[in-house]
């Protein structure tokens, strides 16, 4: 009876407070300009923030998801969509709490590297709003403060990049040497400008793919990427960067491998300053003016490179050079147009093979 009684009694207990559960699997969040801080909102929610959300909104800002420095709060495989605006990438954008965020240091203040996907057909994915419909009004992601880049993909496999623009809102180039009207970039006292080095950095990363890209006007490099495996390269402009579009040359041991697909893409005017706002290239130099000026460029390299429907123009000195590709790389152009590059319009090593191209050496356009 004394057992009954007392199993009467816990069935009729209230039950304990549940607890938040943890997300199971790959999980979407969200970014608006509208959204609040991870302490107002728990980002999977695509909503304003407001006092009658009850957390039920999305983030502010990217680096609620990919905090300077880490831990991320996301994890490989899921999937953060940005909507349409523009966010400060660096010192003095929301949430940019992180010890690698201070006014002394601040070129580390940018998002840490992408968590890596589980395999190639579970991706990280990065993507601005509208990634699938056209990408019409892309994100803009611009760096300030002398951040060293916008984003990291640096350890960063099985990823995708979708819709964004990538820039800085500064017409400086760093270290500029030339005796033209130009700003050259801040780099000894704070406060340093609305100015960053890079646009996208990568390096130890296979298996990504980059689309719906604009890539423009940074100080030194668009994108600073080697020892890659298996990137997709689709719809990206790569223009006007200070020193390059794409340099793969990252150090001593810069090789990539693997399939190398560039397809609809434009590199042009690297190696020049890009004014804000109005996006006019000028203070061009190259190399002979101590600059660099390659439109693509890579170090010792290994792969199977496709170029399919590229152009690549009005770049300070060689529009695509893979001069350095081993005697096993596959190097193949196809429907390429390449004008008026101040070096050579192509440039490869290895296996090439060029097929329904134009090459217009028109070396004094410059």
């Amino acid at each position: 009876m004394k057992w009954l009684i007392l199993a009467s009694l816990l069935a009729a207990a209230p039950a304990t407070q549940k607890t938040t559960p943890v997300p199971a699997g790959p999980v979407t969040y969200y970014v608006r300009t509208d959204g609040g801080s991870p302490a107002q909102c728990d980002g999977r929610h695509d909503a304003a923030y407001s006092k009658t959300t009850k957390h039920a909104c999305a983030w502010r800002h990217p680096f609620d998801a990919l905090l300077p420095g880490g831990p991320a709060r996301i994890a490989g495989g899921d999937t953060l969509i940005i909507a349409t605006g523009s966010y400060q990438m660096g010192l003095g954008a929301p949430d940019a709490q992180s010890d690698k965020c201070r006014a002394d240091w601040p070129w580390d203040c940018h998002m840490t590297p992408v968590p890596s996907g589980p395999s190639p057909d579970k991706p990280t994915r990065i993507l601005g709003m509208g990634w699938d419909k056209g990408c019409a009004a892309p994100p803009e992601l611009w760096g300030t403060e002398r951040a060293e880049t916008v984003i990291d993909l640096r350890g960063s496999s099985n990823v995708q990049i979708a819709c964004f623009e990538i820039t800085d809102h500064s017409g400086c180039v760093e270290f500029h040497a030339g005796k033209q009207e130009l700003d050259r970039c801040e780099r000894d006292k704070e406060p340093y400008g609305p100015w960053a080095a890079v646009g996208l950095s990568a390096a130890d990363s296979s298996n990504v793919s980059l689309r719906d890209l604009n890539i423009h006007g940074l100080a030194h490099d668009g994108v600073r990427a080697g020892r890659l495996r298996d990137w997709t390269v689709e719809r990206v402009q790569i223009v006007a960067n200070g020193w390059s579009g794409w340099n793969g040359d990252i150090d001593d041991h810069s090789s990539n491998s693997g399939r190398m697909i560039f397809r609809d893409v434009r590199i042009a005017w690297n190696g020049c300053g890009e004014k804000y706002p109005s996006k006019q290239p000028f203070g061009c130099w190259g190399q002979e003016e101590g600059g660099y000026g390659d439109g693509l460029g890579t170090g010792e390299t290994s792969g199977d490179w496709l170029f399919e429907r590229v152009r690549a123009d009005h770049n300070t000195q060689d529009g695509l050079d893979l001069l350095h590709a081993r005697s096993d790389a596959k190097i193949t152009f196809v429907d390429v147009h390449a004008e008026a590059n101040a070096g050579n319009q192509l440039k490869a090593g290895g296996s090439v093979n060029v097929e329904n191209s134009v090459l217009i050496g028109t070396c004094a356009a410059l």
